[in-house]
């Protein structure tokens, strides 16, 4: 999720408020989007490389 300050932060409640991408469970999932940029334009910002690497690893916490 995109918080309103800018920032990008997994959120497994879905409940901060900010723009927000919906991505499965499955590792497999994350990094396919994370492949595909689709992250990056559903958030409209990059996407950090520590973030980018937890997300490809399926941490979601």
């Amino acid at each position: 999720m995109r918080t309103p300050s800018g920032e990008v932060a997994v959120d497994p409640t879905g409940r901060l408020p900010g723009r927000g991408a919906y991505v499965c469970a499955a590792g497999t999932c994350a990094a396919e989007a994370i492949r595909r940029r689709a992250l990056e334009r559903a958030l409209g910002v990059p996407i950090p490389d520590t973030l980018r690497d937890r997300l490809a690893a399926g941490s979601f916490d």
